[in-house]
């Protein structure tokens, strides 16, 4: 009976294994955007991918770090409800559980392209230093995500029609230099779409929304 009962499980277990392998597959079919980027446009998506992780192991390392310190201070009885509660508001609006203002910069797409190119203005932003991102008035949180081809694009299933206008939280100067430098990702997009302006304005206050996605964990818990 034990053995009948385990391979009855291991059975369950591939088939789940290969449900998940061909549903993978058919959704990275399903988006062409990819297959239709030049070599040096993925040389620079993989760059900038791995830039990003770069930061969030850093940023990983410091949470960590900040989690040991706000542990023993709390043992140690030197935190205040009021510092706690001002650090959790902080995380909450960086995460986009909260909205957020301050100084940061507005990209006004005015044109159609497709989803890996509003995507990849998106990932600068992220890689220089944004503190938050909207899609218009959709909060950029995980999950969210830009797709379809030029003039039909969606914001995690949403239709989003005329003009795209990215807005970020964060230092203008270095918002708007990461984007504008030479050989970045707007002059690579220019390059592609050369009829679709793309600027980019500072900003001294610009205000992103609260996501209304449920962002909390389905199976991870804190710990502290």
């Amino acid at each position: 009976m034990r053995r009948t009962s385990g391979r009855v499980a291991v059975s369950v277990v591939l088939m789940l294994l290969g449900f998940l392998v061909v549903v993978q597959l058919r959704s990275q079919a399903a988006d062409p955007g990819l297959v239709a980027m030049s070599a040096q446009d993925l040389t620079v998506l993989v760059a900038s991918l791995t830039t990003r992780n770069n930061q969030l192991r850093e940023e990983i390392a410091t949470l960590e770090r900040q989690r040991g310190a706000t542990a023993a201070a709390v043992q140690r009885g030197d935190t205040s409800v009021e510092q706690i509660r001002a650090d959790l508001d902080r995380i909450r609006g960086w995460s986009g559980a909260l909205p957020i203002a301050g100084p940061g910069v507005r990209v006004l797409i005015e044109g159609p392209i497709p989803g890996d190119a509003v995507s990849q203005l998106i990932n600068e932003l992220r890689n220089a230093g944004a503190d938050g991102i909207a899609i218009g008035d959709i909060r950029d949180v995980p999950g969210i995500v830009v797709t379809g081809p030029a003039g039909e694009l969606t914001v995690s299933g949403i239709p989003i029609s005329g003009d795209i206008e990215l807005i970020a939280v964060g230092q203008p100067e270095a918002l708007s230099g990461s984007l504008t430098r030479a050989g970045g990702p707007i002059a690579q997009l220019g390059a592609r779409f050369p009829e679709v302006p793309i600027s980019v304005l500072p900003d001294d206050s610009v205000v992103l929304p609260a996501t209304d996605r449920d962002l909390a964990p389905a199976l991870g818990r804190p710990r502290l």
